[in-house]
């Protein structure tokens, strides 16, 4: 498979400055066109030239540079990253140094035996504010920045000395974990191994159970994902080996996972057990928050209610998927825009598979615009979805095929 081409970081930063205010495109060409000095094109004419600045494809030109950094409250350094800072990151006002961390971190790179605690817990701060910004604007996007930060963690990683050396390693394992995430999201299989394995190799150098746990529960996944249920379910139990030294949270996603393999297996009793088991350990993780690692902040019980809805539509069971999914979604924050898209997809599946159509369509459309441009699985399901109705002759499924069609970027 050819690798997805990279996203320029300038036109992420942009991306992630509007999406951290919770605009649309017509929002902030509107905004654009409230900041200008001079008269703009029309509002649709705008929207089309956002589109090309935030996926890359155009570079803005000196005056829509100024017009953004207005609209946006922005410098254009803190925009475009035009002056080389000592770590790339997004525009974000919780990761802005102080002078003294600054210095810290710019001593640190040029000297990473000089690396100090402060710069490290900087690094884990930094990786959690972007794992939060790839739930609303995908994967694809940030992959070159965090290959960018990683490159600068494995350094100072490799400066560090005594206990904090272990410390520095675990970031730099769930920098990889992150990573291979943001790869198998982005359909690059191959690269998200790889990337699985460095993690949890990193995870084991720093002592880590709870990564080393969490990297082989996500290959887990990722063979769900390719339809390979026997390894889905023997990785989701080789993750359990660390159970008594990982945390609730951990322990129930990988019973969840074993639940999901067996779902897709088509063994019911093996996936419901499991799934049941999951519902306890993560309900006993709820009670105790502040023990969970940082990666496991999306992991609640209304998540959880969506893997339950997930492998109820692996085993054919319609009515009880589009329960357990409407409740998961009600519960979804709205920034988690591409995790809506692809649970809205499988809420989809299941409303076609009980028979009602007209949900289905009513529920696909609503959801299109943002499977095609932040969820690549989400879009397959969705024309899965439609080539289904059609053939069932349902009305709406021409609709729904030419939204999906004008949707794409």
């Amino acid at each position: 498979m050819t690798d997805i081409p990279e996203v320029p970081v300038w036109a992420t930063r942009l991306l992630a400055a509007r999406t951290a205010r919770d605009w649309s495109q017509r929002d902030l060409a509107r905004e654009l066109i409230r900041v200008s000095d001079e008269p703009l094109t029309e509002v649709p004419n705008l929207i089309r030239r956002i589109r090309g600045h935030e996926t890359g494809e155009h570079r803005p030109d000196a005056f829509y540079t100024r017009l953004y950094c207005k609209a946006f409250g922005l410098t254009e350094d803190q925009l475009f990253g035009t002056v080389i800072k000592p770590v790339p990151t997004l525009a974000l006002p919780t990761l802005a140094p102080d002078a003294d961390l600054y210095e810290r971190i710019t001593r640190a790179i040029e000297h990473p035996s000089r690396v100090d605690m402060a710069t490290v817990q900087w690094l884990e701060h930094c990786l959690a504010e972007h794992r939060r910004v790839e739930d609303t604007i995908g994967s694809r996007p940030l992959l070159p920045l965090i290959h960018a930060q990683l490159s600068i963690v494995a350094d100072l990683a490799r400066g560090a000395r005594g206990p904090l050396a272990d410390r520095a390693v675990a970031v730099l394992a769930q920098y990889a974990q992150f990573i291979a995430w943001m790869c198998q999201d982005s359909r690059q299989h191959a690269a998200a191994l790889a990337w699985y394995d460095r993690s949890h190799a990193w995870a084991l150098e720093a002592g880590d159970a709870c990564l080393a746990s969490t990297t082989l529960n996500m290959r887990a996944h990722q063979a769900w994902s390719l339809g390979d249920a026997p390894r889905c379910v023997r990785l989701a139990e080789a993750s359990r080996w660390h159970d008594g030294r990982t945390a609730h949270g951990v322990q129930g996603m990988a019973a969840q996972m074993a639940g999901r393999g067996h779902a897709q297996l088509g063994e019911a009793n093996q996936a419901r057990t499991r799934l049941a088991e999951a519902e306890d350990l993560i309900r006993t993780a709820a009670e105790h928050p502040d023990d969970e690692p940082p990666w496991m902040y999306f992991y609640d019980e209304g998540w959880f209610l969506m893997q339950r809805g997930m492998a109820e539509l692996e085993l054919g069971d319609g009515r009880r998927a589009a329960d357990y999914l409407e409740r998961g979604l009600s519960t979804l924050p709205y920034h988690y825009r591409r995790d809506r898209a692809w649970f809205g997809a499988c809420l989809a599946r299941a409303q076609a598979l009980q028979g009602d159509a007209e949900a289905a369509v009513a529920t696909a459309l609503d959801i299109a615009p943002d499977a095609t441009t932040l969820n690549a699985y989400a879009e397959t399901e969705l024309h899965r979805i439609a080539h289904d109705l059609a053939v069932a002759g349902a009305p709406g499924a021409e609709a729904l095929r030419e939204c999906l069609a004008g949707s794409k970027p």
